[in-house]
């Protein structure tokens, strides 16, 4: 499987949320991973961060925030220049479909678990 460095945006330490289950399988497919959070702390080696940090080479920003949540965020998924945003179960969102679509990134409605499960990530 290829490397694509993901950004897990929505991570939470709660083992029972998805966000933690992608972050744990992305570490178990060796892609390479950084995550943001409300809370600090690290999920299969993955440090949690809470402030938006300017990450590099982003290939995947993969979306566990609900559309409302989403908001404050739209100038930051699109300053990162990902290739691709993955809209979560739940997190589908025709308002961020059209910025992406604006500044040329690609965006699908997935499940990030299922793609990794089934080597389509």
């Amino acid at each position: 499987m290829e490397k694509k460095k993901t950004l897990v945006l929505g991570a939470s330490l709660n083992p029972a949320r998805y966000s933690n289950l992608a972050i744990n399988r992305l570490v178990k497919y060796k892609q390479p991973t950084v995550a943001l959070g409300l809370k600090k702390g690290n999920v299969g080696g993955v440090d949690i961060v809470t402030e938006k940090e300017e990450f590099q080479d982003i290939n995947t920003i993969t979306l566990y925030l609900n559309a409302k949540r989403q908001e404050e965020y739209y100038d930051y998924i699109i300053s990162l220049h990902p290739e691709r945003v993955i809209f979560n179960p739940g997190t589908e969102n025709p308002e961020l479909y059209r910025l992406l679509r604006e500044n040329n990134i690609d965006f699908e409605n997935a499940c990030t678990l299922i793609m990794l499960g089934t080597n389509q990530y």
